[in-house]
């Protein structure tokens, strides 16, 4: 019998016969039960937030309800993520549309931003020049960038979790930003469904909250889901080789990425984004076809010598630590 180890394969061909045992055994065919069931319990959990939200009303019981809330929006952009990658609909109107919803009105991030951003990710996971993922800015990833940085740079890891807060607050600024500057498709709907969550997210808060109240609600509610967020992604690139662009899409994928171990909480939890390789690799592939996706990949991985990363979700957290403080230590060593 002839097998696939015996058959010598150009490194352009590995991905080729990857994705023919990977559509032999159906794993990009469409969900539409999962995802009618998994957005309409979103959906309801986000109508149910903000009624309990009313109900409560002046009181500083609505805190439960912000903590609530903010666990909720991290999974509505879950659900904008599947839908930018065509995961829910075959075609890109209805994808754009549900997007549109989910992104701009739900949680207030425009979503032809964070979908510009983030297909410049996945081209060039890891690389310090073409993914945005990875960019200099308040986190340094690399210790070229970090040359001539100061304090923050020197002690990031320490920072990392606290910066998290700030991430709802920071998308926001940066969907209006990037609607200012014209840099998305669609940009009538885009600024009316942004404007209408900005305005009704501030009414309802002055209007059914006290001061206090309402400031209160909005440091836990945007807090707490910047980092929830934060926490989803972190895992999955964080501390892994910083690629030059240079090697063909599997190797480019497989080795930038990590995949986090763990049950059907962890999948909940993640929103399936803790397959990070199987979904780079595959990322139409429907989020509950991923688990099954996985050990054909690994497998395969295995077969054709490239390695394939894996971690607990703590590990996963304490190798991103490790490589922010890593990227520090020059400039400590300045400081004597």
């Amino acid at each position: 019998m002839t097998t696939t180890t015996e058959r010598p394969r150009a490194a352009g061909s590995d991905f080729a016969e990857l994705n023919r045992r990977i559509n032999a055994a159906g794993l990009l065919r469409r969900r539409p039960g999962y995802y009618a069931v998994r957005l309409s319990l979103v959906a309801l959990a986000l109508i149910g937030g903000w009624t309990a939200f009313f109900l409560v009303g002046a009181s500083w019981w609505t805190l439960a309800v912000a903590v609530f809330l903010a666990v909720v929006s991290a999974q509505v952009a879950l659900v904008a993520h599947d839908l930018a990658h065509r995961q829910v609909f075959r075609t890109n109107k209805p994808s754009a549309r549900a997007g549109l919803i989910a992104g701009n009105l739900a949680i207030g991030m425009s979503y032809g931003y964070w979908m510009d951003k983030h297909t410049k990710h996945h081209a060039n996971p890891n690389h310090d020049d073409l993914d945005p993922d990875v960019g200099p800015g308040v986190l340094i990833w690399s210790r070229e960038a970090a040359q001539g940085k100061g304090f923050l740079t020197r002690h990031q890891a320490w920072f990392f979790f606290p910066l998290l807060t700030l991430l709802g607050i920071s998308l926001k600024r940066d969907s209006v930003r990037a609607l200012r500057n014209g840099t998305v498709k669609r940009p009538g709907a885009e600024w009316a469904l942004l404007g209408a969550h900005l305005i009704g997210y501030a009414a309802a808060l002055l209007l059914v909250l006290t001061p206090g109240q309402a400031l209160a609600f909005l440091v836990v509610h945007q807090a707490l889901f910047g980092v929830y967020l934060g926490m989803t992604f972190a895992p999955n690139h964080k501390g892994m080789p910083h690629p030059d662009g240079t090697g063909d899409f599997l190797r480019k994928q497989v080795l930038t990425s990590r995949n986090v171990r763990g049950g059907w909480l962890t999948d909940v939890a993640l929103g399936g984004l803790n397959y990070q390789i199987e979904h780079h690799l595959f990322p139409a592939m429907p989020t509950p076809n991923l688990r099954k996706a996985q050990p054909i990949v690994r497998d395969y991985c295995a077969e054709i010598g490239i390695p394939y990363e894996m971690t607990g979700l703590v590990g996963s957290y304490r190798q991103a630590l490790r490589h922010l403080h890593e990227v520090g230590a020059d400039l400590r060593g300045q400081r004597g």
